[in-house]
């Protein structure tokens, strides 16, 4: 059974920071290209940033030099540090993990706010 079991959200003031992080079970952690995903109230769920099995990192645009993915395949855990937080952060997390088949955690709580 694979399980994807998100943890780090909460509340922070702009230009603060938060570390996210993504423990993986039940799959082959190694191969997967890892990913996280945020979902705004009525908005689309948008691509953060992704992590390939080899390491190489994507980001959308909005988070580039803010926001930096990483992974430790010795603990099947991807993790997002966020920094210079901005209100527009606020959304809730999703971690993704892609390869034949596609495996969703079950989100968590970012709150960037004043």
């Amino acid at each position: 059974q694979v399980r994807l079991v998100e943890s780090g959200g909460g509340s922070a003031q702009p230009g603060g920071s938060l570390r996210l992080s993504c423990a993986a079970s039940g799959v082959m952690f190694s191969i997967y290209t890892m990913a996280w995903y945020r979902q705004a109230p009525g908005k689309q769920r948008d691509l953060v940033a992704t992590i390939t099995s080899l390491g190489s990192t994507n980001y959308g645009d909005s988070v580039k030099g803010r926001f930096t993915i990483s992974r430790d395949n010795a603990k099947n855990t991807v993790f997002l540090q966020m920094n210079s937080l901005k209100p527009e952060d606020t959304a809730v997390y999703y971690c993704n993990a892609g390869y034949i088949d596609n495996f969703w955690g079950q989100g968590t709580q970012v709150t960037v706010s004043s």
